[in-house]
């Protein structure tokens, strides 16, 4: 899901490498010139050029802007965070039979917003709402088991993003397709251990050891923080990139899905480090 990203362009009129940008390029008429010499075809109708649209007329497309970026970001995680105070103000355990199918369905759906590159608010709201639900349940044990941890982990990881933030607008660090290169290295790299520690898990206790509270845990937790904060910069970088280019407006909630995928994964990573130490 975050193949779509990449580094800075010189010029606005550039061409990218970045898929995401394939169908919302800059602005043009789309017409190719006729070769050199070439008579019309007999009978071709020909445009009036009196009708033709001047420089002043108005236009029905509505570029997207930080504001609607901001906007459908706030949108998304105010679903989610409803969500999953929902899930944790249900009574008993009921809320629980939900956590599992959530994710499952959210994952998909996840897979599918990002390999389609839909953008659209039913796509990115629905997944908000469905990682809420999991988030609800998910805090809430951890929370009963370590009281307080949810709330420490909410303020590292809004302190993360913040962070991040500031150093993205400072230019303190660029998104560069080197640095794109390695962030995407090290993620490609962490998911296989995991599939690896899944599978080890038939055979020994703790697995390759990377999801205990040992020192290998702790280490490879503060690994995973690092890579999803290099991927909010990436983040940050789309939606400036899709500014720059003219991206229609909607395109905001593809990046809004995007954020809200780096950031809940940002926020477990947290609460799974903060555990450890809790051990």
């Amino acid at each position: 899901m975050y193949d779509t990203i990449h580094g800075h362009l010189e010029e606005m009129t550039m061409p990218s490498n970045n898929p995401a940008f394939k169908g919302f390029g800059a602005a043009g008429n789309g017409q190719q010139a006729a070769p050199w010499g070439a008579q019309p075809q007999y009978g071709a109708p020909t445009q009036d050029p009196y009708a033709a649209p001047t420089p002043y007329a108005a236009t029905t497309t509505r570029y997207l802007t930080m504001d609607d970026v901001v906007t459908k970001t706030g949108l998304s995680f105010l679903v989610t965070v409803l969500a999953a105070a929902a899930v944790w103000a249900a009574p008993g355990d009921a809320a629980w039979g939900l956590a599992l199918p959530a994710v499952l369905v959210a994952f998909v759906l996840g897979l599918v917003i990002s390999f389609k590159q839909i953008a659209n608010p039913i796509a990115t709201l629905s997944y908000g709402a469905l990682y809420g639900v999991a988030l609800g349940a998910i805090s809430e044990a951890f929370n009963t088991i370590y009281p307080g941890i949810v709330m420490q982990a909410l303020i590292g990881t809004f302190g993360v993003f913040g962070g991040m933030l500031v150093v993205y607008k400072t230019g303190a660090v660029r998104v560069t397709p080197k640095l794109t290169r390695w962030v995407f290295g090290a993620l490609i790299g962490a998911l296989v251990l995991m599939v690896a520690n899944f599978f080890a898990y038939f055979f020994m206790d703790d697995g390759l050891g990377i999801r205990s509270d040992g020192p290998l845990g702790i280490i490879f937790s503060v690994v995973m923080i690092g890579i999803a904060a290099f991927l909010l910069l990436m983040d940050f970088d789309m939606a400036d990139e899709a500014i720059r280019r003219g991206a229609p407006a909607k395109f905001a909630w593809y990046i809004a899905f995007g954020l809200l995928v780096t950031v809940v994964w940002l926020y477990i990573e947290i609460l799974r480090l903060l555990s450890y130490l809790r051990e």
